[in-house]
């Protein structure tokens, strides 16, 4: 089970680390990417991070404000979101990619996603 955690209120300029974690597995071995969907529109990729090499890639949106990192254990991937804006407030998702060395923000080359969790930021 696949599963993003983290999300809550904040304020305009605030910060909010984001969590996901899937059990039984590891995500050692997996390129994960995080998704974000607000209410009336389409999901956006934010950022994605490969498996073995690290590599990292963002949404211009979120460039420079996200960071998407695996913890030591390898075991959960985070998102850390700084400056956080109104506009970010969605429901967040992380998802499994097809391919463990694949950059990709296409929500069409993840093929598992589990719930999300909401980021409310006020302004």
């Amino acid at each position: 089970q696949l599963q993003a955690s983290g999300g809550g209120l904040v304020q305009s300029g605030g910060s909010l680390r984001l969590a996901c974690t899937a059990s039984p597995v590891s995500l050692e071995r997996l390129a994960i990417g995080w998704f974000r969907q607000a209410p009336g529109k389409g999901r956006e990729g934010l950022a994605c991070i490969t498996s073995w090499e690290g590599r990292t890639h963002y949404a211009d949106s979120v460039k420079g404000r996200f960071t998407i990192s695996r913890d030591s254990d390898k075991k959960l991937v985070w998102l850390d979101m700084n400056t956080l804006k109104p506009e970010d407030s969605a429901t967040y998702f992380c998802a499994i990619a097809h391919a463990s060395d694949i950059v990709s923000l296409v929500p069409e080359d993840y093929t598992y996603w589990g719930p999300g969790t909401l980021v409310t930021v006020s302004s």
